[in-house]
């Protein structure tokens, strides 16, 4: 399936990137990616979702070929803000919402914002506290205060990959050399913006989830990484225990990066979901 790209111009003048894939006739599905990703980390689920959607999966702010901003607009508010313009620009009324870890921050802050809009969410290993404490929020921020902006050469950035994803499938390592960075005179640098994203993140205190969690008005399944350090498997419970609306599933031999470390099965627990709500749940663009 054949993505087309797009763009759009957000209320704050920002000129944000998109990926479209499918018949605009399709169930929409729009896709948030996770703290340093990009739009086409998505495309093995579209693939898998095949042509009965109509998939948008937005660059978020400072990522892959949208404007970068200042460090301090690296928020939960700017990134839904962004969502907002992207929603209205698309003229969609209600869809399926999914967002993976800084992207199901701000896809259940959406959910939270804008009641009645999503027909289903679907949340990639983050919860409550996910951001604030646990090994995997500690990892996040040594990652952010030791990341390279600069590598010699593609072998080195290879390296880098390897180390800090061991669990990397070689699809998902050549996925992010090709869209997470570029070449240039002085040696491979990243995409996205990794200073002003990693000054946000040591700075800008996490959102509290809980609020949103408990406001889900919508099916909602939260999926999580069986050696994810970042998603606690007693948050998870917690969560199903807070709003009857929610449930929960976890993928063996996967780390907080799900549909990297084993993208296979996590497309086959999406699409698995969506086929099993009801049938008036899930409907088609101008339905």
């Amino acid at each position: 399936m054949t993505a087309q790209s797009c763009y759009f111009t957000t209320g704050s003048s920002l000129r944000l990137h998109y990926l479209r894939w499918g018949s605009e006739q399709g169930i929409p599905v729009l896709l948030l990616h996770g703290l340093r990703a990009y739009a086409q980390t998505w495309e093995s689920l579209v693939e898998a979702l095949g042509d009965g959607y109509c998939c948008y999966a937005l660059d978020q702010r400072g990522r892959g070929l949208s404007d970068w901003a200042p460090s301090t607009s690296y928020r939960t508010e700017s990134y839904v803000s962004d969502l907002e313009d992207l929603v209205a620009h698309l003229g969609l009324q209600r869809f399926v919402l999914v967002g993976h870890s800084l992207g199901g921050t701000n896809a259940l802050e959406y959910a939270r914002l804008n009641p009645g809009r999503l027909q289903a969410l679907i949340i990639e290993d983050i919860g409550p506290g996910s951001s604030i404490s646990g090994d995997g929020a500690a990892r996040i921020r040594r990652e952010m205060s030791q990341t390279p902006l600069l590598f010699p050469d593609w072998e080195s950035a290879r390296s880098f990959w390897r180390q800090s994803r061991p669990g990397l499938s070689e699809q998902g390592l050549a996925s992010r050399l090709a869209h997470s960075m570029k070449e240039t005179d002085n040696g491979i640098v990243w995409r996205h913006d990794q200073q002003g994203i990693a000054q946000a993140r040591l700075s800008i205190t996490p959102t509290d989830l809980w609020p949103a969690v408990r406001a889900l008005d919508c099916p909602t399944l939260f999926i999580r990484g069986a050696r994810s350090d970042f998603l606690p498997a007693a948050t998870l419970a917690a969560i199903k225990s807070a709003n009857p609306l929610a449930q929960t599933a976890q993928i063996a031999d996967a780390s907080h990066y799900v549909h990297d470390d084993q993208g296979e099965m996590f497309n086959r627990v999406v699409l698995h979901y969506l086929q099993g709500l009801p049938t008036q749940q899930l409907q088609k663009i101008g339905e």
